[in-house]
């Protein structure tokens, strides 16, 4: 069988131009020789909707975009991710569904029966689950229709989490062809993993399996695509791009050279922020994007990413020498810009420091000078991008990468001021091996950016590590309290000293409260600061 793959980029929220995208990608599909196509999980309201699910008439808006895609289907089936109505009268009104449609019959929905509900994901809160087995048969073949969760091996999942075992019930009630629906976010090293999951899950259940997952970026998510088929021993029969839409006919019964492995971990993490920029602008109604340039290696970084997204012409950098900034910051910073042909203004704030410390002046009486003077620095420029992204209608980007912001060396109204993270869930270490990668071909990165010590320059010869451990040691701390939630014992079993590591979890907790007002930031990593990770900010657990 001839199986078209339409993995498509929807907008959360568009459905009628959602629908619009299945339609021209069925159509182009069954012009290629498709005798089936599926898309992703979700497709006709994107995915997460959140709680648009909520919304009064947001469920028949969505069915009506449904029907407008079925009336455009012939003879080839389409499957296609939906919304379906809960009709039993308990539970949630809701399921997360696949819809089968062929001209001249009725939809036939099927139902996703693990609802994730972990880290980012929460479709307890909006979906009940499915209950029933369902094969449909076409062709030669019967089908087993999974969606996303549906499909995942335990041994790939936090815990043992369900009780059931979706496709092995399919393959128990006749299935010979697994089709599986998805809506799987981006994360370092989760592309190749799918497919090696999958692989072991034919090989188990020895039935083929096509993967159809979503591309784009819709908030913090990042989905990749890497759609692929797998026959019944597990051999890789055919794969789709990463990180762009794309629509392909395979031949279950005829494998073809098998391109695009995810195999770098450095070019799956450029090429997903690149997605994640380029989608939150544009989904967002922006064009442009603006960003504080000072010189460092985190601001370097995200406007090569902004331009590698967007094109040099929609970015503009802005530099705010301060009394503390080097020469050798400045230097660099301009040299970045010549290096990319982006905008770029000048605009110091040495003299706005002073009258607003001079203002201040009578308020302060009988305080030393502290941490407040270099906060008036980074809030100024905070001011400063954010009247330009008003005035210019432009996307500001943060330049905070996680390590600061687990921490919280950052200044909250000052440089957390933005639209979007872009590499807050990045730490400082990873960075750096990012921006070498990066420069690995020609300089696009100053090599002063990513060799000198790092500073946020606003006190004189300050350094990060001033504050802060060595980077390594930071990063290698927090990989554990973000995402293994270790406890103090267990770190300092691993032979981290017990009074860093109580310091550093005192500071992760004591930042929740900034945190929490930051922009969203591109997940990347198996714990972002987003949705995934919630803890309360009035809190004394130690």
């Amino acid at each position: 069988m001839r199986l078209g793959i339409a993995q498509i980029n929807p907008t959360v929220g568009a459905l009628e131009q959602n629908a619009e995208l299945i339609i021209n990608a069925y159509r182009e599909l069954v012009t290629a020789g498709a005798e089936l196509v599926i898309t992703p999980e979700l497709a006709i309201t994107g995915y997460p909707p959140q709680d648009l699910l909520f919304v009064e008439h947001f469920f028949e808006r969505s069915r009506a975009a449904l029907e407008e895609v079925h009336r455009a289907v012939g003879q080839v089936p389409l499957v296609v991710g939906c919304l379906d109505c809960n009709k039993t009268g308990y539970g949630k009104s809701l399921y997360n569904a696949a819809a089968f449609l062929l001209a001249g019959e009725e939809p036939l929905f099927v139902h996703k029966r693990l609802l994730p509900t972990y880290d980012v994901f929460e479709e307890t809160r909006y979906f009940e689950p499915g209950k029933k087995v369902t094969v449909i048969p076409f062709r030669n073949h019967k089908i087993g229709i999974t969606i996303c969760e549906d499909l995942w091996s335990p041994d790939y999942l936090p815990s043992t989490l369900y009780h059931i075992d979706p496709p092995t019930e399919l393959v128990a009630a006749g299935a010979t062809l697994l089709l599986n629906i998805s809506a799987s976010p981006f994360q370092l090293g989760k592309p190749a993993a799918r497919i090696e999951m999958l692989r072991a899950q034919a090989q188990r259940l020895h039935v083929p399996i096509v993967y159809c997952n979503t591309v784009g970026g819709n908030d913090q998510l990042i989905f990749d695509g890497h759609s692929f088929v797998v026959d019944a021993e597990g051999a890789l029969v055919a794969t789709l791009s990463g990180y762009c839409e794309e629509k392909k006919v395979v031949k279950l019964l005829e494998p073809e050279p098998v391109e695009n492995l995810p195999d770098n971990d450095m070019e799956e993490l450029y090429q997903a922020l690149l997605l994640g920029i380029g989608d939150y602008t544009k989904k967002c109604g922006f064009e442009n994007v603006l960003l504080g340039l000072s010189g460092g290696i985190d601001s370097a970084l995200v406007a090569t990413l902004a331009v590698a997204a967007l094109g040099a012409d929609a970015v503009t950098g802005v530099l705010m020498p301060g009394p503390y900034s080097s020469q050798g910051s400045i230097d660099d910073a301009l040299a970045l810009v010549r290096n990319l042909k982006i905008k770029h203004q000048i605009i110091p704030i040495t003299s706005l420091c002073q009258e607003l410390q001079k203002l201040m002046t009578p308020s302060f009486v009988g305080y030393k000078q502290d941490v407040t003077e270099e906060n008036i620095q980074a809030r100024l420029r905070g001011m400063i991008l954010m009247s330009l992204s008003n005035k210019w209608h432009n996307l500001l980007l943060t330049t905070g990468n996680k390590s600061e912001l687990a921490v919280g060396y950052c200044t909250l109204y000052g440089d957390m001021c933005g639209g979007l993270a872009v590499i807050a869930d990045v730490p400082k270490t990873l960075v750096y091996k990012l921006a070498r990668w990066i420069n690995r071909k020609q300089e696009i990165i100053p090599p002063d950016s990513i060799e000198k010590p790092p500073s946020a320059e606003l006190r004189p010869d300050q350094k990060d590590q001033d504050s802060l451990p060595p980077y390594e040691v930071l990063d290698a701390i927090l990989e554990l309290v973000i995402e293994k939630n270790a406890s103090v014992e267990t770190m300092v079993a691993r032979g981290f000293d017990r009074k860093l590591v109580t310091h550093i979890l005192q500071l992760v907790d004591r930042n929740e409260y900034k945190r929490q007002q930051a922009p969203p930031g591109l997940k990347v990593t198996g714990k972002a600061f987003s949705n995934g990770r919630r803890f309360p900010i009035a809190q004394q657990y130690v």
